[in-house]
């Protein structure tokens, strides 16, 4: 069999997947489909601080590591950095995944309940749950690039009062030429596997495709390559957008997810007769 063409939408860690998919034997192309993008307006951020620092909150759940960061690079140009997490500190942390969690420990700031892999929002409410963290509990929540209203529902309808605090907001690359080429390369019959590790890529590549009336052609160009997904979220965008996920990352990682999707694509693309 020919050498696989892998196509990955990964926007930070580009060289990391370009290596991670040559060292499994295959042809690599690796576009990034977003950017992160402060909010223009820091109001939310600024009104979650006073209430921070007034001891309003019961819960504080951190979805994100570069979210976290964020937050508190823009509150410390109105507050005190140093009360802010003192602030923390005295109130109880939920974290979703690793990410913040590395954040947290390097500010000191204890972490009281932590999601179960593979950290999706459901995992996050049940440990929450587990630890008597809903019911009664005004909770303050790092949102991700969009708002996950299915956590905020599922929050409330526990009995919670819920604060979603928006940092950052996920946009497209200035550059969205090699996002277009990947785009028409997979209409081309170009690629064998296609890589996905966020929710996120899922959209930017929808939206490109949709803003060149070629939203159609990439979704049946897609159903004919091995689609692979980082974990559960990006899995059930995937979903949503008519795409069967053939391969998913069991633990999520990116290493994972490359291997699995190399070692599995021989068997799917025959079964889609390819």
């Amino acid at each position: 069999m020919a050498l696989l063409r892998v196509c990955s939408f990964e926007s930070r860690r580009r060289d990391e997947m370009r290596s991670l998919i040559e060292r499994q034997g295959a042809i690599a192309t690796v576009v990034p489909s977003m950017r992160e993008a402060a909010l223009e307006s820091n109001t939310a951020v600024f009104a979650f601080a006073e209430s921070l620092l007034a001891g309003r909150f019961d819960v504080l759940a951190f979805l994100t590591g570069v979210g976290a960061r964020m937050l508190v690079d823009v509150a410390e140009t109105r507050f005190d950095r140093g009360a802010l997490l003192d602030a923390m500190r005295r109130t109880t942390v939920a974290a979703r995944g690793p990410k913040p969690v590395a954040v947290l420990r390097e500010w000191n700031v204890p972490i009281a309940i932590r999601a179960a892999e593979p950290n999706t929002w459901r995992e996050l409410v049940e440990a929450l749950e587990s630890a008597g963290a809903i019911s009664g509990k005004r909770i303050a929540v790092q949102e991700y690039g969009r708002s996950n209203q299915e956590l905020y529902a599922e929050l409330r309808h526990r009995g919670a009062s819920v604060e979603p605090v928006p940092v950052y907001r996920w946009i497209l690359p200035e550059d969205v030429t090699p996002l277009r080429a990947a785009i028409d390369d997979a209409i081309a019959g170009k690629f064998d596997v296609l890589l996905f590790t966020s929710a996120h890529q899922v959209d930017s590549v929808l939206e490109v495709a949709d803003g060149n009336g070629k939203k159609e052609a990439w979704l049946e160009a897609a159903r004919r390559c091995v689609i692979a997904s980082i974990g559960p979220t990006a899995s059930e965008t995937l979903r949503d957008s008519g795409l069967l996920v053939d391969i998913e990352a069991n633990p999520t990682r990116m290493g994972q997810l490359v291997r699995a999707a190399i070692e599995g694509a021989p068997a799917v693309l025959e079964a889609k007769g390819r």
